[in-house]
C-alpha cells in the first residue's frame, strides 16, 4: 500500500472498510470529481509467495476489473475506474455502497433468519440481477451472503467478481484454477465446481439457493466446520426441507429453494428468468420497499398452500449405485442427470418446464386437436417437460412411474426426431435405468444395447455417452449371471476409458472397479483382489483414504479378502472402512452399517462367536432404529445374530430367530425370495441339531424344490439344497435314498462343469 494513501494522485484512501482473500477495500474520496468511492487494493504479498501465485493473483485482479466494469445493471456495484500505482498497487474503483452484506445483516440479527417478506425480495432481485449477468455471458462463481449488500433504500447489489469467469474464456479460467489456489467459498459452491466439471450460470443459481436457504432459516444447507464433510454434503446429501427448520416459510418458497439446490445441474431452473418467474406465486408475500426506507416484516396475505417435493431418499450416490457405470446422455439439448455414484465429474445441461410454484409436477401442455396441432418445437417443448418429470420421480425412487414416463417420451422422439437422435437416445437410457432398478434387468440389456448402438453411430464408439451406455450394459450383464459376456464389455470400455481420459479419470477408476467386482464372480479372485488394491491405492492418491469413493472399492477389497479365505485381512479392511464411514457418513447410515454387517461375517469365519453375537446385536438395534425392523438389511443383521446363536449350541434361540425372520422375509419379499430360501434353511439347520430329522427333511425339500423352480436345476444353491436333503435322508437311516440323491447331483454338477467348460474364454 502506498504510504501516502494515495492513489494515482486521485484517490485518498480513508479508512479500511474490508478485508477479503484478494483484496482491502478502503473508503477514499475521488478528489477529481469531490465524491466518496470505495477502492479495492491487491493486498499486499511478501516475499514468501512464489512470483507465479502473485502473477496468477494480479491477473485475476485485472480480470475483475474488466468484467466488472462492463456490466451496467441496478443491481449490480458499478465500476468507476482501475489501474495499477506507481508502486506497483492493483486498484478498482467502485461505488461506496451505504448499506450491510447479508453476512452483516444476519449477524445483526443474531443469525435470526430475516424476514419472510425480506428473503422473498432479496431473492427476487438477486435473481434479476443474475439473469442481466449470464446473458452478458458472465458467471459470478462465488456467489454468498458477503458478496450481496442491501443498501439503506433496500437496493439490493451483487459485487465482487473476483473469480467471475467469462463464458467464452474456458480455457483461461482453466489455467488459473490449475494453480491450487482455492476457488468458491464451501458453503455456496455448486456440486460441479466441487468436482471441477463445467461451471455455467447454473451454478450461481445453486449458490443462490444456499444463500437463500441461510437467510431464511438461519443457517446454510450444510451446516458443518469441517469443509470437507459440507462438499461432501453438496455433493450427495439432499438438504433438509428449510420449513423443517422454519415452519412459517411458504411452501412455494421451499420448492423453489429446494429447486435451485439440486444436485444435477438439469434439475435446476434453466436460467434466473425462470426462476424469477418461479417466484410470481410468493409475490402475496413479497412487500414493496417505500422509497427512502427499508424492509420490514408484514403479515402475507393468504395464498393457496402449495405441495412440498417428498424428500429424495438420503442412501448416498456411492452406496446405491457403485457397481453401475456414469449416467451421460447425448449431446443434444437435453442430457440426463449424472449417476449419483458419479465421484466429483461431470456436468450436464438441459431444459426444465416446471408446472405451477410449489406443486412438485411439470406443466404438460394439454394435447391440441384438429387444426391446433402442436408445432415441432412445441411438441418438442412437450416431451422436454415430461423427459423431466421422469427424472424427477426417478430421484424419488418411483421407478415404475418413471419407466413409463420415459418408455412413452422415447417413442415419440424416435417418431418425431429419429431413432439416433441424442434426445431419443437420452430417454432410451433413462428407460434403461429405471428398468434395471425395477429389477429387470433383461428389459433394461435391451434398452442400453440400443442406446449404445445409436450412441456409437451418432457420436462414436469412444465418446464417453456411448461408454456409459456400455458399461450400463456390461452391469446388467452382470445381474443375469452372465459375467464372462459382462467382462469383455467392461475390458473394453476401460481400454477406451483409459486411452480417452487417461488411468486416473474418475470414470477409468469406476470402471475399474465395476471389472473388480466382476472378476470375483468369475472366481478369478486374485485377478479381482488385486485389481480392487490397485483402484483403492489410486482413489486413495486421487481424492484421499477417507472419500467415500476409496472407501467403497476397500470395501470391495475386503469382500475379495474374504473370498480368498483371508479372514483376519478381511475383518481388519471392514473395521476401518466402517470407522473411516462412521466419520465421514454418520454412524447409521446404511454404508457404515454394511460394513459392520460383513465385519461380523469375518468374526464367525474366524471363530470369534462370542463377538459376532455381540455386534450383530448391536447392529439389529441399530438397523431396526434407521432402517425398520422389516427392512431387507435389519432381517440380515437378525440372520447373522441367528447363524452365530447356532455356532455357540444355543439351538433352541437360534431356531426361533430364523423362523421368525424367515416368516418376515415371506411376508416382505415372498416365499420365494432368495432370501426368504437361505433363512428357510436355516430353520432346517436348527431342526436338525435339536434332532428333529423329520420336520429337518420337510423343510430342506420345499427349500430344494423352490431354488430349483426359481434358480434352475443346475443353479449351485438348487444343488446345495440337494446336498441337503441327501445328508438329512442319510441321518435318518434312509442311506439307499441318500445314495441316489448324491449321485443325480453329481451329476448334474458334471453336466454342468462341461457346458462350462465349453464356453468360450
Amino acid at each position: 500500500m502506498a504510504d501516502t494513501r494515495l492513489i494515482q494522485g486521485r484517490y485518498q484512501l480513508l479508512d479500511l472498510i474490508g478485508r477479503g482473500g484478494m483484496g482491502e477495500v478502503w473508503r477514499a474520496r475521488d478528489e477529481s470529481l469531490g465524491r466518496h468511492v470505495a477502492v479495492k487494493c491487491l493486498k499486499p504479498m511478501g516475499r514468501q509467495h512464489e512470483p507465479s501465485y502473485l502473477r496468477v493473483l494480479r491477473e485475476r485482479f485485472r480480470r475483475e476489473a474488466r468484467v466488472a466494469a462492463s456490466l451496467q445493471h441496478r443491481g449490480i456495484t458499478v465500476v468507476h475506474d482501475f489501474g495499477e500505482s506507481e508502486g506497483g498497487v492493483l486498484y478498482l474503483v467502485m461505488e461506496l455502497l451505504d448499506g450491510r452484506n447479508l453476512s452483516q445483516l444476519l449477524e445483526d440479527n443474531r443469525h435470526h433468519p430475516l424476514p419472510v417478506p425480506e428473503v422473498i425480495e432479496i431473492a427476487a432481485q438477486v435473481g434479476a440481477a443474475l439473469d442481466y449477468t449470464h446473458r452478458q455471458g458472465i458467471v459470478h462463481r462465488d456467489l454468498k451472503p458477503a458478496n450481496i449488500v442491501r443498501l439503506a433504500d433496500g437496493t439490493v447489489k451483487i459485487c465482487d467478481f473476483g473469480i467471475a469467469r467469462l463464458a467464452h474464456d474456458i480455457g483461461f479460467s482453466t489455467r488459473l484454477t490449475g494453480t491450487g489456489i482455492a476457488m468458491g467459498t464451501p458453503h455456496y459452491m455448486s456440486p460441479e465446481q466441487i468436482g471441477s466439471g463445467n461451471v455455467d450460470h447454473r451454478s450461481d443459481l445453486y449458490s443462490l439457493g444456499c444463500v437463500l436457504y441461510e437467510i431464511a432459516t438461519g443457517a446454510p444447507p450444510f451446516d458443518m466446520d469441517d469443509a470437507w464433510a459440507v462438499l461432501v454434503g453438496h455433493r450427495d446429501t439432499p438438504p433438509r426441507p428449510p420449513r423443517e427448520l422454519r415452519p412459517e416459510l411458504p411452501c412455494p418458497f421451499e420448492t423453489v429453494v429446494l429447486d435451485l439446490l439440486a444436485k444435477d445441474p438439469d434439475d435446476r431452473p434453466a436460467d434466473a428468468a425462470a426462476f424469477v418467474q418461479g417466484l410470481a406465486e410468493l409475490t402475496p408475500y413479497r412487500m414493496a420497499t417505500p422509497p427512502g426506507g427499508t424492509l420490514s416484516e408484514a403479515r402475507p396475505r393468504p395464498v393457496r398452500a402449495a405441495a412440498r417435493l417428498p424428500e429424495p431418499p438420503r442412501l448416498p450416490g456411492w452406496a446405491r449405485n457403485m457397481t453401475t457405470g456414469s449416467k451421460a446422455a447425448g449431446t443434444g439439448r437435453l442430457q440426463p442427470p449424472p449417476d449419483p455414484s458419479a465421484a466429483l465429474t461431470g456436468a450436464w445441461t438441459g431444459a426444465r418446464e416446471d408446472g405451477p410454484a410449489g406443486t412438485g409436477t411439470r406443466r404438460i401442455p394439454p394435447q391440441p386437436s384438429g387444426s391446433e396441432r402442436p408445432s415441432p418445437d412445441e411438441r418438442a417443448a412437450e416431451l422436454a417437460a415430461r423427459y423431466s418429470e421422469g427424472l424427477r420421480l426417478a430421484r424419488l425412487d418411483r421407478w415404475a412411474e418413471a419407466a413409463e414416463v420415459q418408455r412413452a417420451v422415447a417413442t415419440e422422439r424416435d417418431r418425431l426426431l429419429g431413432p439416433d437422435h441424442p434426445d431419443t437416445l437420452a430417454a432410451r437410457y433413462e428407460l434403461g435405468f429405471a428398468l434395471s432398478r425395477l429389477g429387470r434387468p433383461q428389459d433394461a440389456l435391451r434398452e442400453f444395447a440400443r442406446t449404445a448402438a445409436g450412441r456409437e453411430r451418432a457420436a462414436g464408439p469412444d465418446h464417453p455417452d456411448t461408454l456409459a451406455a456400455r458399461q450400463e450394459t456390461a452391469y446388467v450383464l452382470g445381474r443375469l449371471g452372465r459375467h464372462f459376456e459382462a467382462h469383455q464389455v467392461y475390458t473394453s470400455v476401460l481400454a477406451a476409458r483409459e486411452r480417452v481420459m487417461g488411468g486416473d479419470h474418475p470414470d477409468t477408476l469406476r470402471c475399474r472397479h465395476n471389472l473388480a467386482f466382476n472378476l470375483s464372480r468369475l472366481g478369478r479372485l486374485e485377478e479381482s483382489y488385486r485389481m480392487a488394491s490397485d483402484v483403492a491405492a489410486a482413489r486413495s492418491r486421487v481424492v484421499g483414504r477417507e472419500h467415500p469413493d476409496t472407501l467403497v472399492t476397500r470395501y470391495e477389497v475386503g469382500y475379495a479378502l474374504g473370498q480368498l479365505g483371508r479372514w483376519t485381512e478381511a475383518l481388519r479392511t471392514y473395521q476401518e472402512v466402517a470407522a473411516s464411514r462412521a466419520r465421514v457418513l454418520g454412524p447409521d447410515e446404511p454404508d457404515t452399517l454394511a460394513a459392520r454387517y460383513e465385519a461380523g461375517i469375518c468374526l464367525g469365519r474366524l471363530g470369534r462367536s462370542e463377538e459376532a453375537l455381540e455386534l450383530y446385536r448391536e447392529l439389529v438395534e441399530d438397523r431396526t432404529r434407521a432402517q425398520g425392523p422389516a427392512h431387507p438389511d435389519t432381517l440380515r443383521a437378525r440372520h447373522g445374530l441367528g447363524v452365530n446363536l447356532g455356532r455357540l449350541g444355543r439351538w433352541e434361540e437360534a431356531l426361533a430367530e430364523a423362523r421368525d425372520v424367515c416368516a418376515i422375509r415371506a411376508r416382505v419379499l415372498g416365499p420365494d425370495h432368495p432370501d426368504t430360501l437361505v433363512s428357510r434353511r436355516e430353520v432346517a439347520v436348527g431342526l436338525g441339531w435339536l434332532g428333529r430329522w423329520t420336520d429337518a427333511l420337510a423343510v430342506y425339500r420345499d427349500v430344494a424344490q423352490a431354488r430349483q423352480r426359481v434358480l434352475g436345476a443346475d443353479h449351485p444353491d438348487a444343488l446345495a439344497s440337494r446336498h441337503d436333503e441327501a445328508h438329512c435322508l442319510e441321518q435318518l437311516g434312509r442311506s439307499a435314498e441318500a445314495v441316489e440323491l448324491y449321485r443325480q447331483v453329481a451329476a448334474v454338477r458334471r453336466t454342468s462343469v462341461t457346458r462350462g467348460n465349453q464356453q468360450p474364454r
